[in-house]
C-alpha cells in the first residue's frame, strides 16, 4: 500500500521546462515587458509563446500548488510574486481579480504572501 500511496502523491508529469530558461529578472525589471505579459494574463493584449504557456498553465498551478512546477518555475514564481506583491501591487490586484475572483488562493497562500512582504 505505501507504493501506491507514493505513486499517487507523485505527479504524472511536470509542465514542460521549454521555458525554464527565460530571464525572469529582466522581465520584472522592464515595465514594458512586464506589462506585456500581464496583458496576456489578463487577456488584455497579444500573448508570446511562452506568454501562451503560462495563461493555460496557471490555473492548474494555482489549484493544485504547483505540484507539476519544475524548480525553476517555482523559483521564478517565488520572485514573480515579490515583485509584484512589493513593487507592483496594482498588478497584483488585476491578476488576483482574474485569477482568484472568489479570494481562495489568496487565503490558501496568505501565509506565503505575508512572508514576501517588505522583502523585494
Amino acid at each position: 500500500m505505501a507504493c501506491v500511496a507514493v505513486t499517487w502523491a507523485r505527479p504524472e508529469s511536470t509542465y514542460t521546462d521549454k521555458w525554464d530558461n527565460i530571464n525572469v529578472a529582466e522581465i520584472l525589471e522592464s515595465n514594458r515587458l512586464l506589462k506585456g505579459y500581464v496583458d496576456c494574463l489578463l487577456g488584455k493584449g497579444r500573448c508570446t509563446p511562452d506568454g501562451k504557456a503560462l495563461k493555460e498553465t496557471l490555473p492548474d498551478a494555482l489549484e493544485h500548488e504547483c505540484v507539476k512546477c519544475t524548480g525553476k518555475q517555482k523559483s521564478g514564481a517565488d520572485k514573480v510574486i515579490r515583485h509584484l506583491v512589493n513593487k507592483r501591487p496594482d498588478l497584483w490586484k488585476e491578476l488576483a481579480v482574474k485569477y482568484d475572483p472568489d479570494n481562495i488562493y489568496q487565503a490558501r497562500y496568505k501565509d506565503k504572501i505575508d512572508a514576501v512582504k517588505g522583502s523585494a
